[in-house]
């Protein structure tokens, strides 16, 4: 199970004032399939996703329980 935290859901809403729409179907499936997980910053890991041609976007998130808190 994904759980969205208060915080990333207004993530969303400060990106989209800045025209920058991210969806959660696409956070989820960047967790999903990653094309990197950043183990850096222990216990929060970072997923990595092409977000368009020149941007990639960032998830972070930890596992909890076999949930995964974003």
């Amino acid at each position: 199970m994904i759980h969205f935290t208060r915080h990333a859901v207004e993530k969303f809403e400060v990106l989209k004032r800045h025209s920058v729409s991210v969806s959660s179907d696409r956070v989820i499936e960047i967790l999903q399939n990653p094309e990197l997980i950043d183990y850096s910053h222990l216990p929060l890991l970072i997923a990595q996703g092409e977000f368009d041609t020149k941007h990639v976007l960032r998830v972070v998130f930890k596992k909890a329980r076999g949930n995964i808190i974003v």
